[in-house]
């Protein structure tokens, strides 16, 4: 194994002549001597802290040795958190957290330009990003500047420019063969990966049509504090602020629509819908709608329909459903994932006994390749297309338009913030009653 990441490493630019490049060119690989693989991670909240614990569980001997958060509360939480746990090592022993946790006040960094100091440390090899996505894209070129491999959530950015950004980084990732994992976490769990390469192997015939669902309750809002300023409340409070977020069709539905995409083996060549602010309304929320009701358009002419919502107290799904012209399958549910055909056959049922978390399955396979020296992953590509989707969705539903993919793309609207200071104005400002302008439909200009 030593000889094959020896090899890597040289194939990768990680190491010249045999030895270490200069820090400064960020290919540090310092795990090569000791078989330790090193992570940073960026974004301390829920979702990173929990990435994090994921990947300190994975068969490999891997540290977090780096942290970094714009906010100093949330990165002493997620390192609180990520040392009251145990891990244990490939034999199932457990381990002692300071050898599995590793971070150092001087390696603890705050604010906005946290991420490039926590990135660019040479003992470094892997970067896990799990910042609100409007950061995604810069975060990613950095790592990739940098030569770490990544595993990083989606959606992997809130606009046109941000995905045109990100498209670009990723074929940069290929030539440097870095392993990229997305957080599309079904493509990583056992019952999508057997049904869809049985339906792809042509078990259903044609896929002519197909329902996606993410309809639930709200989640989590925070109120807005004494002296805060716009800036730290809009971040404190990022679901709700599409540059941050990119609206709920965007963090959450993105899952479903990319479902969608997998199983059609595409991306929609134009997308039409409805949405808006029913239920949730008030001030607190932000900008963002309530719901979203979408057609996704292939090129077949497939018609898929997509519906997200958060509404309390009424119907929750959260699944895909496709019908094809040999049969159909209704749930992808755990032993509910059945291929039938139109008889009444069932052409294949998933057994979901012994299944792996997918959240962990990830990382097990993106830490067992960089340990053999594999280049295996490249999700970054997938990750933008589907995350453009889910764009063109919110473009669809706020301006009441027919959006098209290549128009899509093309867009200049911009929503990331002209400065990233703590007293620096974003782009959406409350008005004097408090509540932030909201998308209008037929005068809402999104291209």
């Amino acid at each position: 194994m030593e000889q094959n990441r020896r090899d890597f490493l040289k194939a990768t630019g990680l190491f010249a002549g045999g030895a270490m490049l200069k820090p400064a060119t960020g290919y540090g690989f310092h795990s090569a001597v000791d078989e330790t693989i090193r992570v940073a991670l960026i974004g301390c909240g829920g979702r990173g802290t929990g990435a994090a614990a994921q990947a300190l569980s994975t068969a490999q001997n891997v540290q977090i040795v780096a942290m970094a958060d714009a906010f100093k509360d949330r990165l002493d939480d997620s390192y609180k958190n990520l040392t009251a746990k145990k891990y244990k090592n490939a034999a199932g022993a457990v381990v002692d957290t300071k050898t599995k946790v590793d971070v150092p006040d001087e390696r603890k960094f705050v604010g906005f330009d946290a991420f490039k100091k926590a990135i660019a440390l040479k003992e470094v090899d892997v970067v896990i990003l799990a910042t609100p996505p409007g950061f995604r894209p810069w975060h990613f070129e950095e790592a990739v500047k940098q030569g770490k491999h990544i595993f990083m959530e989606k959606p992997v950015a809130t606009d046109a420019p941000g995905i045109r950004k990100v498209l670009e980084v990723a074929e940069e990732a290929k030539r440097k063969k870095l392993n990229v994992v997305v957080g599309l976490q079904r493509h990583y769990q056992a019952n999508y990966r057997e049904a869809i390469k049985r339906i792809h192997d042509g078990a259903l015939g044609d896929i002519v049509g197909g329902q996606v669902y993410w309809v639930g309750s709200s989640p989590w809002m925070k109120e807005r504090q004494p002296n805060q300023t716009e800036m730290e409340y809009q971040m404190r409070n990022w679901y709700y602020f599409n540059w941050l977020c990119g609206d709920h069709i965007s963090e959450q539905h993105v899952h479903n629509i990319d479902v969608a995409n997998w199983v059609k083996g595409g991306y929609p060549v134009q997308i039409q819908g409805t949405g808006g602010r029913q239920v949730r309304t008030g001030k607190a929320y932000g900008e963002i709608f309530d719901h979203h009701t979408l057609d996704l358009v292939y090129a077949d002419g497939t018609v898929i329909s997509s519906q997200c919502r958060q509404f309390e107290g009424t119907w929750n799904r959260v699944d895909e459903a496709f019908v094809g012209t040999k049969g159909r399958i209704d749930s992808f549910d755990g032993k509910k994932t059945i291929l039938k055909d139109y008889k009444g056959g069932v052409l294949y049922q998933h057994d979901d006994k012994g299944d792996k978390n997918p959240y962990q399955v990830e990382h097990d396979e993106l830490f067992a390749a960089i340990a053999k020296g594999e280049y295996k992953f490249a999700d970054a590509e997938n990750g933008a297309k589907s995350t453009m989707t889910s764009i063109m969705g919110r473009m669809a539903t706020y301006s009441g338009k027919l959006i098209k993919w290549d128009e899509a793309l093309k867009s200049d609207i911009n929503l990331f913030p002209d400065r990233l200071a703590w007293d620096a104005l974003p782009k959406v400002l409350p008005g004097p009653d408090g509540l932030y302008p909201v998308a209008i439909p037929g005068k809402t200009q999104v291209i």
